[in-house]
């Protein structure tokens, strides 16, 4: 039983005056998973990840304008505690869990130095302070690598639902990074930046996550038996079956044998009688009958239909959108008066109108009195929504 005293690690959260909400406080350890951290399980993830660490690197490259490369991984099982002895005092932890495909926990830690090497890079700014924009820049690095894995995984194992959040990065002591419970896979690092030295950095798969990973790519521990609970022993006693002739060509099934089997009266089977209480089923092809399935498309009831009143008078924003555009955070830094940002419409194209983020009609512009407007050219359909949003 606890005489109430703090731990040590505790007592270094609450001295850094930091709010482990906000990366999720450690909670308490689950149940191990089942076969969790078996070699089968660390091998499977350590050969996948090895497979990305090229594509890594060339992505690294091309944000930071060096020559970046990545060296390993080294994936090892372990839990919270064998990690925070490896890692420094000062940690960057960046949450990028896995929402659809393999949903569960995944993040990365970067030692302190190691996020200001990367920020500077970025930001081509010397000194630089781990502010919330270079977090920005540390989640956008974060973003670039868990892509890169998601298209991997998504290649090797063909489920395409696979997402992960979007990353969220803070710089704090190791004892309030947020870490799973019980024992989960660790890929350790090592890169260079360009400048000669050798930088560390720990990527930490959930049990769950590691375990549905392992599975999919094939990791014969993590798939399981395929066949059990049947005992094939020989079947001794039973004799042959009245009627019933070994059918042409087919072997014995090994460890089953059907030698000395009993009659078992009222089966038949091309000479075998018909089974006592079963007459004949007529096979008329007149009496099939076409099997009819029910709409996919969710139908409101009428109770629905009467409640959708209570919210006629809710306001819900509507934004109409031109086009969208995707920019590393140095072009972004890089914009100044006169800058001209191609967007991905063609000219006379449709803009989106959205409600609450969700697109709902397509439209033109127009203006009126002065004012720009929108004219709703086309309603998405249900079906284009309810695709959307799968």
């Amino acid at each position: 039983m606890s005489d109430g005293a703090l731990s040590q690690d505790e007592i270094d959260a609450l001295l850094a005056g930091v709010d482990s909400s906000a990366l999720g406080s450690p909670s308490p350890a689950p149940a191990a998973v089942s076969g969790g951290g078996s070699e089968d399980e660390r091998k499977a993830i350590q050969d996948f990840l090895s497979g990305t660490v090229s594509a890594q690197s060339s992505n690294l490259s091309m944000m930071t304008g060096k020559d970046v490369s990545f060296r390993g991984p080294n994936v090892i099982a372990m839990t919270r505690e064998d990690l925070l002895q490896q890692l420094p005092d000062m940690v960057t932890a960046v949450k990028a869990d896995f929402n659809s495909g393999f949903p569960g926990e995944h993040s990365f830690i970067f030692p302190e130095k190691t996020a200001k090497a990367i920020a500077s890079l970025m930001n081509k700014e010397e000194n630089i302070t781990l502010d919330e924009m270079a977090m920005s820049v540390i989640g956008e690095v974060v973003s670039q690598l868990v892509g890169s894995q998601i298209t991997a995984l998504t290649d090797k194992t063909g489920n395409k639902s696979i997402a992960s959040v979007s990353p969220e990065a803070a710089n704090v002591p190791k004892a309030v990074a947020a870490l799973p419970g019980g024992t989960f896979m660790c890929a350790t690092y090592q890169l260079t930046l360009g400048d000669g030295e050798s930088h560390q950095l720990w990527e930490i798969y959930g049990p769950q996550v590691s375990s549905d990973i392992a599975q999919a790519l094939g990791s014969p521990a993590a798939a399981g038996p395929a066949f059990s609970g049947m005992d094939t022993g020989t079947m001794s006693g039973m004799g042959t079956m009245p009627g019933m002739g070994a059918a042409p060509g087919a072997g014995a099934m090994p460890g089953m044998g059907m030698a000395g089997m009993g009659p078992m009266p009222g089966m038949g089977m091309a000479g075998m009688g018909a089974m006592p209480g079963m007459g004949a089923m007529p096979m008329n092809a007149a009496n099939v009958q076409p099997v009819q399935f029910s709409s996919l498309i969710p139908q409101p009831t009428i109770q629905e239909q009467g409640n959708i009143g209570l919210i006629m008078d809710v306001f819900m924003e509507m934004t109409v959108e031109l086009g969208r555009t995707r920019k590393l955070i140095k072009e972004i830094l890089g914009m100044g008066e006169g800058t001209i940002i191609e967007l991905d419409k063609l000219a006379g194209e449709p803009v989106d109108i959205l409600v609450n983020h969700k697109l709902i009609a397509k439209g033109e512009v127009v203006v009126i009195d002065e004012n720009f407007g929108v004219r709703v050219t086309e309603i998405v359909s249900p079906m284009e929504r309810m695709s959307d949003m799968g």
